[in-house]
């Protein structure tokens, strides 16, 4: 077994699986409950459409711009180090967020959430990639995804009663006690890996140029229904958010020391694993924003059932994640990341059909355990393809690209899918208006999926080559400062 290593099923495997879970569960749980807080935020703060479209885009805004530095740090610094200070920054945000007095205390709130976010994220899964033993990483990552199905079954549950029978700040409030169980279980338990050949200077003008670019556009397309395409502001902005972006680009292929090293694409496997994680997380986005919205608004469902409405997708997760990330493991990822978001596809035009008077059992129920089935195919084998397809020394990297790539895709998505739905400027909790905004919407997100299920088939190859450790994660003289980026072929 190589030195600092891992094995799956050991006490010492399970101490680091549940260290990585909780800790990205903060992250996942939080953006999934604070939509069924929604109605009752925009109640109590007097907030518009634009306002809860920020309060889900803060925080997306500053995960997405700053996940790729969260990925760097940990590689420079330690991934166990850059991990736990993203769960004490996030738990003093989520505090921050259950005192705000208005909107506009809770937006900024939730942006500086999102910079915790940005530190834990890609270092739990970076964690997992350089700690567990080569063969077996695919099944710790699998295990990730299915067991965050239990804090994904919890958390709804648990963050509609709190906002039914008691305030919906005590769903910020209650990370608290759980980040602080995180740092203690991560301190003891996560052993330390790092990259020694990272880069010794942080790219600021990478983060600045990407922050610039993903803020033009989401300020842009969220202020579009209340002001017009015509407005100055939303000209501006998206003028400002393209090129942004093309900044971005433009500094990362000539910096020396570049927060995304843009020769990682030339790994076909890598390029075609992170396009379908950016439309199949589009889609996400815009299910997890508008259906529990939808259910509450039109359907008239309590927040605590609107909450639990779409359990069945994380008990699926849980019951499902590990045995397709094996199952990928034998037969290759093509297959069920081709299937997967067809499935899911099929789920969400059924979605399509909730409105007034709809029934749980009857209406609901099938459509989401149909979506459920098709994200548990799907999920482990990306996010696996995605890691596996750049050699271990950039796994910061690679998380923290595909990482960004996923939260960008739902921040997008939050700001475009209700212009592209036909919001204009109503309100989302107002039914007249959300119903057909949410039917149309639904059908977009389906015909993400489909594309991204046709990607999948035509990038992703039948099998992806052994996958090899260097030889100490924490040896400065481990693995040779120019190691190449493997390209992997059919």
């Amino acid at each position: 077994m190589d030195q600092g290593l891992v094995r799956y099923g050991t006490a010492a495997g399970r101490w680091v699986l549940f260290a990585t879970v909780l800790g990205s569960s903060l992250a996942f749980i939080d953006a999934t409950v604070v939509n069924i807080a929604l109605p009752a935020i925009g109640r109590d703060l007097g907030a518009d459409a634009a306002d809860l479209q920020w309060t889900i885009n803060g925080y997306a805004l500053s995960l997405a711009s700053l996940i790729l530095l969260g990925g760097s740090l940990g590689d420079r610094y330690g991934r166990k180090r850059v991990f736990l200070v993203g769960v004490g920054w996030f738990a003093a945000a989520s505090l921050l967020c259950g005192v705000a007095p208005n909107v506009e205390l809770l937006i900024a709130a939730r942006v500086l959430q999102g910079i915790g976010g940005a530190l834990l994220t890609p270092g739990a899964l970076a964690i997992l990639e350089a700690s567990f033993e080569p063969g077996d990483r695919a099944r710790a990552i699998g295990a990730w995804s299915g067991l965050g199905g239990v804090g994904g079954a919890l958390g709804p549950f648990l963050g509609g009663w709190l906002v039914e029978v008691a305030d919906w700040r005590l769903i910020f409030l209650i990370n608290v006690p759980v980040a602080a169980l995180v740092l203690i279980v991560a301190a003891r338990h996560v052993p330390e890996s790092r990259n020694p050949a990272a880069a010794r200077r942080l790219d600021v003008a990478g983060v600045l140029t990407g922050a610039a670019g993903l803020g033009g556009l989401t300020y842009g397309f969220t202020a579009w229904p209340e002001q017009g395409p015509g407005s100055v502001a939303v000209l501006g902005s998206l003028a400002a958010g393209v090129a942004g972006l093309v900044a971005f680009v433009l500094v990362e292929r000539r910096s020396e020391d570049p927060m995304l090293p843009l020769g990682v694409f030339s790994s076909r496997a890598f390029s075609g694993a992170n396009l379908v994680t950016f439309l199949v997380y589009a889609a996400n986005g815009g299910v997890f924003f508008l259906v529990v919205l939808n259910l509450q608004v039109v359907a008239g469902f309590s927040p605590l059932t609107g909450g639990i409405a779409l359990l069945p997708v994380t008990v699926l997760m849980l019951a499902l994640s590990s045995r397709a990330g094996a199952l990928a493991q034998r037969i290759g990822p093509r297959i069920p990341m081709t299937a997967g978001p067809l499935i899911s596809a099929a789920g969400l035009v059924l979605l399509s059909r909730i409105g007034a008077g709809s029934s749980y059992l009857g209406n609901v129920l099938p459509a989401v355990i149909i979506f459920g089935v098709g994200l548990s195919l799907l999920v482990a084998p990306l996010t696996a393809t995605a890691l596996g397809a750049l050699e271990d020394r950039y796994a910061g990297i690679a998380s923290g690209v595909n990482n960004a790539v996923a939260r960008a895709a739902g921040l997008l998505a939050v700001a475009v899918l209700p212009l592209a739905a036909g919001l204009g400027g109503g309100s989302l909790t107002e039914a007249s208006t959300l119903h057909p905004v949410y039917r149309n919407a639904m059908l977009i997100c389906a015909g993400l999926l489909v594309a991204g299920g046709a990607l999948a088939f035509l990038t992703i190859p039948r099998r992806m080559p052994a996958h090899h450790a260097p030889r100490s994660f924490c040896d400065p003289a481990g693995p040779p400062a120019h190691a190449h980026v493997r390209a992997h072929a059919d």
